[in-house]
């Protein structure tokens, strides 16, 4: 019998997949769990929907990761803290404290744990922070720390 995977069935196929199995384990198993429905034409032609629907959402995606880059890029987000001698920060500047001023003041929300500052900054001056927007899409957002 031909069935199409709903959810991954480890050894036999992974979500979205038409394959053939055993009837006694497709109707046993399969169809009675949920994990997959039979193959019949209307049910291939509601899956052929489906990914061409999760393509043009994908490619939508990444349109909007590419013009926020640009937007963000174009900014530099000023920071203030408090400094010791020779513009060494006391504590550090976070990827919180960032996320935060960017929404405050241009209103951008993006989550902390996107921006790649392992660290924390902590000297004056300015920085540049890389912001991973989409997995194919990166920004380097400009920090500059001034003296509090």
């Amino acid at each position: 019998m031909r069935v199409i995977f709903l959810k991954d069935v480890k050894g036999k196929g992974k979500k979205g997949e038409v394959k053939n199995v055993s009837d006694g384990y497709a109707n046993n198993f399969l169809l009675k769990q949920g994990l997959a429905v039979e193959a019949t034409n209307s049910n291939v032609k509601t899956l052929e929907a489906k990914k061409n629907k999760e393509q043009q959402e994908a490619v939508e995606e990444l349109n909007q990761a590419k013009q926020l880059k640009e937007t963000v890029e174009a900014l530099t987000i000023e920071l203030s803290a408090k400094s010791g001698d020779g513009g060494r920060l006391f504590g550090s500047v976070t990827s919180k404290q960032i996320a935060d001023e960017l929404a405050k003041k241009h209103k951008i929300k993006i989550d902390k744990r996107k921006f790649d500052l392992p660290d924390g900054i902590r000297a004056l001056g300015f920085t540049n922070v890389p912001v991973k927007l989409h997995p194919e899409v990166v920004a380097t957002v400009k920090v500059h720390v001034t003296e509090q």
